[in-house]
């Protein structure tokens, strides 16, 4: 027996050496009131109370001002001495104040008798593997958010490529129809509602290849202060007297290289939706420009240099995280039917993305909404922009007969443009694909000009450009695209003809073409 004691009584002292030694776990006893009892050196670290400061008060003590009038100390106590055990995280106190996230196990004790003699209490500063998790999580998100505006915006690029062509039909077909019609005033009027419409999805076309960095950009060194100021009146005009608008800039602002024409189709666009925002009653608007760092935590991902951050901030209503997670997925909209089109924000978000910087937007519930541009700053990398092809002017030129040959993937657009340039007098050879256009190139017939669509399957109309300029050299080329993203250097000189284009455009286009 008295062997067996003294070894009992070593085990006792080795176990409590043991746990004494424990660093990284805070472990201690408290009695069934909730009365510190023990203390070890990871207790010590970790909560920062040495055992003569510690033991003797209740252990409510570590737990947060929040918590403590929530009772969660003595809730917790309660459910171990019912269930035996409680698992839990939360925020803990430190001895100095500071908040830890700890992972926290309490273990009911009994004695011989049955009864509570107290509880273990095991505690882990767990803050790091939080922050860690949540980093993680951040980067899930940010991947899968940027995953989805890639599919959305090679959704919306292809729509519009589909709606495009068939403005285009529409477009052609009008040009067509307007010289055989009646002059009568009815008759007129009906097409040019036909013509506004055409009009219309073409802009609505536009927005959509904003969405998908597909639109073209003509970027250039912009102040925008000059840029804000001169938009003052058709701002103003557009808010109305129950709106307030206020400007702040910092005090030295650098030039930010976009297209300026888009960026005051985006600001507008964040304008409107503040206005619409408030309703009727009307509120304050406010333009603000500083001068921002990257990598910055709004704005993950952007590459490090310096931006003018371009902020549109109301205190209307706001929106809830919902809705904010979907505020630049193309159209979607909360003024309702008939109202918008959903496509200004995402319009704004492409324009802000082709332009090498970020949207960011920021909303809560009846506190307001503020939408950030960052725009990168002219640097003598960025001012290096490629330049656009020569665009076509809406003017109106007259035109000699040629021979054309017109290519074309979509039969419909193919129809309509052969029948419009035969109509101008033109000798056509249609071709439907890549492949048949090259073999015509190939061939022995003459063409004075070719007018190929680009986005065409397996052969583009860049690849049939290319093969052009091998097979005859100085044959005018006239690419009609709504795309932006073209292999430009390839092809100095080579006319663009945006799309959908009417009569006027394209005569111009193969007069300028023919000109060289």
């Amino acid at each position: 027996m008295g062997e067996g004691t003294i070894e009992a009584g070593s085990s006792d002292t080795q176990f409590r050496l043991l746990v004494d030694g424990v660093a990284d776990y805070a472990i201690y006893m408290i009695s069934p009131e909730g009365v510190v009892s023990s203390w070890n050196s990871g207790a010590q670290r970790i909560k920062g109370y040495t055992p003569a400061e510690i033991i003797g008060q209740h252990y409510r003590a570590f737990y947060t001002e929040e918590d403590r009038a929530a009772h969660e100390p003595e809730r917790n106590l309660r459910l171990a001495a019912t269930e035996g055990r409680v698992e839990a995280e939360g925020w803990r106190l430190r001895k100095d104040g500071t908040r830890f996230w700890a992972h926290v196990i309490i273990d009911r004790i009994l004695g011989d008798d049955g009864q509570i003699i107290g509880f273990a209490k095991v505690t882990r500063d767990v803050t790091e593997q939080r922050l860690a998790a949540a980093q993680l999580e951040e980067a899930r998100e940010a991947l899968f958010q940027s995953q989805k505006m890639e599919a959305i915006g090679q959704l919306t690029g292809g729509m519009a490529h589909d709606f495009n062509n068939l403005l285009m039909a529409i477009q052609s077909s009008l040009d067509l129809l307007g010289r055989y019609l009646p002059t009568d005033e009815r008759v007129q009027n009906l097409m040019g509602a036909a013509l506004a419409g055409v009009a219309r999805g073409k802009n609505l076309s536009q927005r959509m290849l904003a969405f998908a960095r597909k639109q073209e950009l003509k970027p250039q060194a912009v102040d925008l202060v000059d840029l804000v100021y001169g938009m003052s009146e058709l701002i103003d005009g557009t808010l109305g007297a129950r709106f307030q608008l206020a400007t702040r800039f910092a005090f030295r602002l650098d030039r930010v290289l976009v297209d300026p024409h888009q960026l005051e189709l985006a600001l507008l666009n964040l304008v409107v939706n503040a206005r619409d925002a408030y309703g009727d009653e009307g509120g304050r608007i406010a333009i603000e420009a500083d001068v921002m760092e990257a990598p910055h935590a709004d704005v993950p991902g952007l590459p490090e240099g310096r931006y003018v951050r371009l902020a549109v901030i109301d205190q209307g209503p706001g929106m809830d995280e919902r809705t904010l997670a979907r505020a630049t997925d193309p159209f979607f909209t909360t003024k309702g039917v008939g109202k918008g089109t959903g496509l200004g924000l995402s319009m704004v978000h492409g324009l802000a993305a082709q332009s090498r910087g970020r949207l960011v937007l920021r909303s809560q519930p009846a506190v307001g909404t503020r939408a950030d541009i960052w725009l990168p700053i002219v640097g003598p990398v960025l001012a290096d922009a490629p330049q656009p092809l020569i665009a076509v002017s809406p003017m109106t030129a007259p035109v000699e007969a040629l021979h054309v040959l017109a290519v074309d993937d979509d039969v419909l657009v193919l129809s309509t443009l052969k029948a419009l340039l035969e109509d101008m007098g033109h000798v056509v050879t249609a071709a439907s694909s890549g492949d048949r256009a090259i073999d015509l190139l190939r061939g022995t017939d003459r063409y004075d000009v070719l007018l190929t669509d680009y986005a065409m399957p397996k052969i583009t109309g860049a690849d049939v450009a290319l093969v052009a300029r091998g097979a005859r050299p100085g044959l005018p080329i006239v690419l009609a695209t709504g795309y932006a993203d073209l292999a430009m250097d390839a092809f100095p000189g080579m006319l663009r003809l945006d799309k959908p284009f009417d009569r006027a455009k394209l005569a111009h286009a193969i007069d300028l073409a023919i000109a060289g």
